[in-house]
């Protein structure tokens, strides 16, 4: 027997419907890419909305269509997601940090037919443009009087295509499995993956976010993502805002720490989300500013481990909260974040701060195991490492146009390349990637725990871990540390003494390197592969 309640699709457009009728008001305030701030709200927003599916409708395209945008987060391309979604179409966001080559292959590998892109990235495009298979139309998103001579097919400023549309329009109506989104991973080995998101995935997940004890998001909430909306789905804060009818503030193109400052302080935000990177460039600018961010409560801070000192600076000398986050591309992306659990109540400040370095929880629609190699179960007891594999309505079960190769378990769980442990709490921590884990004597070292004790280290801006080949015990820990300006850099037999305390004696690394700079991929994580490439005949120098 089925149950007499209504049927109503999940779909994206729909929260949008509900954030300008309920909070048509509310404001979304952008940073353009033409300069000055942009103020607009809910209704307004979803109006242009509906122009851009009108638009997008006449020029041709249609149900599975992947329009792409290669954009920073402004009102622009808020409204362009909801317009491609709302007849059905699929936003296709393209991360213009990748590799020039990996760009074109991602364009060409989606098929997408037309590409919205900010004035900041005409002359990637004009270069790319002869490679690129299928875009029919380039939509540029600006107005007339910034559009320079492009050179590009069918070119046109976003305003002037948009004001062919009246608005005279109505949302298409499919079912809520629908394909909405497509995001490629950033494909460090072997060619980017397509995850592909379903309305009713990404209206889900963002329910999900918004439970109060993950991202928790309210009407009163000032919202800021500074991680970009071509980031893993923009960690599902463009959905999870207007759902909650939350102001959203949008960065644009300025993400150094000095314009990160100034638009917390010009838009009184109170909530923001990006990675240490960010957070580490603010704390820099204040420090050598002496400014500071008073309306700001909590942060959201996930893409890699957050370093103990980042959260501890913010927590004591800025007041504000540090939810450590988990989760990947393939997850839409929220995994797990910190949960203020009553029965772990009581800690001193330094287990608290340690617990907030684990990455905490995964909310309702989440589920997650650890096992070894052999897909056995593991205990939940914080201390064995194992494979960490989830599933979820949100979480993907194949890899666009790569339907045939396998991706799931026997039970449907995802191996997500992490290795990490879950204590009997519940709290996950990830202790590296299955391929970056240090395999020492047939135990296993942990290269994350290692880097972020390190970044507490005085002057060290940044830490990484790699194994070098050890005749005795197979692999063993080289530290590589790039210092801030001015600092001086410690021996090895320094930084073993500081880490003494904070990890166990037999993972305290056998050789330290000092370097100008870490190579990073195109999301802001420590490029392992190269560094395992550059310092892969490295021997200590006591052999």
């Amino acid at each position: 027997m089925l149950g007499l309640m209504q049927d109503w699709p999940l779909l994206m457009h729909k929260v949008l419907d509900h954030a300008a009728i309920q909070h048509p008001g509310r404001e979304i305030i952008s940073r353009s890419v033409e300069g000055p701030f942009h103020r607009t709200n809910y209704r307004d927003v979803r109006a242009r909305a509906l122009r851009v599916a009108q638009r997008l409708q006449r020029d041709g395209v249609q149900l599975g269509d992947r329009v792409a945008t290669l954009a920073w987060n402004t009102w622009r391309h808020l409204e362009a997601w909801y317009g491609i979604t709302g007849i059905g179409a699929i936003y296709h966001t393209v991360n213009p940090r990748l590799f020039p080559d990996q760009i074109v292959w991602i364009l060409n590998h989606a098929g997408s037919r037309v590409l919205m892109l900010d004035l900041t990235f005409i002359p990637l495009i004009q270069q790319l443009a002869p490679k690129l298979e299928h875009i029919e139309r380039f939509i540029i998103l600006t107005d007339g009087a910034h559009l320079p001579e492009t050179g590009l097919c069918n070119a046109v400023a976003y305003e002037d295509w948009l004001a062919e549309a009246d608005g005279d329009f109505a949302w298409a109506s499919f079912d809520e499995r629908t394909a909405a989104g497509l995001c490629y991973t950033s494909g460090t080995t072997g060619d980017p993956k397509g995850v592909l998101y379903s309305h009713r995935s990404n209206v889900l997940h963002a329910l999900a976010c918004n439970q109060v004890d993950c991202l928790g998001l309210g009407v009163a909430d000032r919202v800021m993502p500074v991680v970009p909306m071509f980031h893993a789905n923009g960690w599902s804060l463009p959905i999870a805002a207007p759902l909650a009818g939350a102001t959203l503030v949008l960065p644009g193109a300025k993400l150094d720490g000095a314009s990160v400052h100034e638009i917390i302080t010009e838009t009184q935000v109170n909530f923001s989300a990006a990675v240490p990177t960010v957070w580490m460039m603010l704390l820099q600018h204040m420090e050598a500013t002496g400014a500071r961010i008073d309306t700001l409560k909590r942060v959201v801070i996930g893409g890699s481990a957050c370093p103990a000192a980042i959260t501890k600076t913010y927590q004591e000398k800025h007041g504000v909260r540090v939810i450590h986050a988990w989760g990947m591309t393939e997850m839409s992306p929220v995994g797990t974040t910190y949960q203020r659990k009553p029965e772990i109540g009581g800690l001193d400040p330094e287990a608290a701060l340690a617990l907030q370095a684990k990455q905490g929880c995964p909310p309702f629609t989440v589920e997650m195991k650890i096992t070894n190699d052999a897909g056995q179960d593991l205990p939940w007891n914080g201390e064995v490492f194992g494979r960490l594999k989830v599933r979820g309505p949100a979480i993907t079960r194949n890899y666009f146009r790569r339907e045939n190769d396998a991706v799931l378990d026997a039970d449907g769980f995802f191996d997500t390349g992490d290795v990490a442990t879950i204590d009997a709490h519940g709290f996950m921590e990830v202790t590296d990637r299955s391929k970056d884990v240090i395999k020492s004597g047939g135990e296993w070292i942990s290269s994350i725990a290692l880097e972020n004790a390190a970044v507490g280290y005085p002057g060290v801006a940044e830490a990484a871990v790699v194994a070098m080949h050890d005749p005795k015990w197979d692999e063993r820990p080289l530290m590589i540390l790039v210092m801030k300006p001015g600092a001086a850099a410690p021996d090895l037999a320094a930084m073993n003494g500081f880490l003494t305390d904070k990890v166990a004696k037999w993972w305290l690394p056998d050789d330290l390197v000092v370097v100008n700079e870490i190579p990073h991929t195109a999301t802001g994580k420590i490029l392992k592969t190269k560094l395992r490439e550059a310092f892969k005949d490295h021997r200590p120098a006591s052999r």
